[in-house]
């Protein structure tokens, strides 16, 4: 196609680190039958791109940079709609040129065991765009590897699960900006991992069931005398980090609590005061359905720590969510978890050690569950959650809106200052602006 001919502009990293720019670099090709090509409408900038950035993941190769992006498939591999795509992942069959797509952070093929299982993020033959091995979103165009088990086709919609009927599906998405279906990209999804593996985690189950351990896993009836007191099945959990990650977990949950009808207690923690202000923005713009049922406070490390103690009589939290992806985050995790508790972390965590040992561990019969989201086998409660929720996740701008802003390549620079600061949250860039 004439427009994959020539350049295009990128957001691209250079080493050693703190050195982002807009470079002309020519437009990605075809390179393999399954890859597509995929113009890029909105590029997103995450939290972990900072990583990068910083020059703390042992990077020295200059890449674009990015990992969220959404926009229009214009060129597909040989691959799609031949014969040989019967019996692989339906998009080999149905994805066509026009269609706009979402993509997960990760390559998945959606054909090998992992894949199937759910486990998409560690597919074995996964990439993850916005590194050297692939190049990201921050850019015109994107070349997507195995795009048939990787993309959503958000303009086809029978090709994923979802709790709402196709009618309902389709009605969805024409009513859903490309900024609010980004975040099905990365940010969302992950919010949604965190709190579904807390919520289902096998020592939360006393308190979702009303019966203690480990009877919580049988039909059997509570002998009396073993009962537990209604004081015993309130879920208390605290949220480590308030960036657009943690607010994602925080609503996800919320919504989970509320819908089940499970007394919680829930700590949103995070040491910059305008974070905890946007939680608080958030939490106040969610109906009463969207978070009936318990208590939700926003408050600093320090604060966290006496609140625990106080909601808990110095027991602790049954779960803590650690959405940052430092030592200092994991530290408080454990600090504020409860013996037999439990830490979810999906913050992106570099080579330094864990600041705990075995024997922490042990000493406090703690599960620890830390990883990478797979984003592409969350997809379908991701976008259940982001249209029940559009009074949050609908908006740009506005004081509980996920989103800040919508800039141009040329504020790339100062985006990523601003991002690395705490100075600004969410941002996006329109590639053609």
């Amino acid at each position: 196609m004439s427009e994959l001919n020539g350049t295009q502009k990128a957001v691209r990293w250079h080493p050693p680190s703190y050195d982002v720019r807009v470079d002309d670099i020519p437009i990605p090709q075809i390179e393999h039958p399954d890859d597509a090509i995929v113009k890029v409408t909105l590029g997103g900038l995450c939290g972990s791109d900072l990583h990068i950035y910083r020059g703390h993941s042992g990077v020295h190769d200059v890449h674009i940079c990015g990992h969220e992006f959404i926009g229009e498939v214009v060129a597909l591999g040989s691959s799609f709609g031949a014969e040989s795509a019967k019996g692989r992942p339906p998009l080999y069959s149905r994805l066509e040129v026009g269609h706009k797509v979402v993509s997960p952070f990760t390559v998945n093929c959606g054909e090998c065991s992992v894949c199937r299982l759910g486990y998409t993020a560690r597919c074995t033959g996964s990439l993850l765009f916005g590194s050297p091995l692939l190049n990201g979103g921050q850019a015109q165009y994107v070349r997507v590897p195995k795009a048939g088990g990787t993309l959503f086709d958000l303009s086809e919609p029978s090709t994923w699960a979802s709790s709402m009927t196709e009618t309902e599906k389709q009605k969805a998405l024409s009513n859903l900006s490309d900024s609010s279906l980004l975040m099905l990209a990365d940010i969302l999804p992950t919010g949604v991992f965190a709190a579904t593996q807390a919520i289902n985690h096998p020592k939360v189950q006393p308190f979702i069931t009303g019966k203690p351990w480990p009877l919580c896993f049988s039909s059997a009836p509570v002998p009396e005398g073993l009962e537990i007191l209604d004081e015993d099945k309130v879920f208390t959990v605290a949220i480590v980090g308030l960036g657009p990650v943690g607010v994602c977990a925080a609503v996800s949950l919320l919504d989970i609590v509320s819908t089940r009808k499970i007394p919680f207690r829930i700590l949103a923690i995070d040491p910059n005061e305008s974070r905890r202000e946007k939680m608080k923005a958030v939490y106040d713009a969610i109906d009463e359905d969207g978070k009936a049922g318990g208590e939700f406070v926003v408050v600093s490390v320090d604060e966290a720590k006496q609140k625990s103690k106080e909601w808990t009589h110095g027991v602790g939290c049954t779960a803590v969510l650690e959405v940052v992806g430092n030592t200092s985050a994991l530290e408080l995790a454990y600090d504020l978890v409860r013996a037999f508790g439990v830490i979810t972390s999906v913050g992106v965590h570099q080579q330094r050690p864990l600041p705990f040992t075995g024997g922490n561990a042990y000493d406090k019969n703690v599960s620890l569950d830390f990883g990478r989201c797979p984003a592409r086998a969350m997809f379908p409660p991701a976008f259940d959650l982001l249209v029940k929720r559009q009074d949050i996740f609908g908006t740009i701008g506005q004081p509980a809106s996920l989103i800040d802003k919508i800039v141009d390549f040329g504020q790339a620079e100062e985006s990523y200052r601003a991002f690395d600061k705490g100075e600004v949250g969410k941002v996006l860039f329109d590639p053609w602006k």
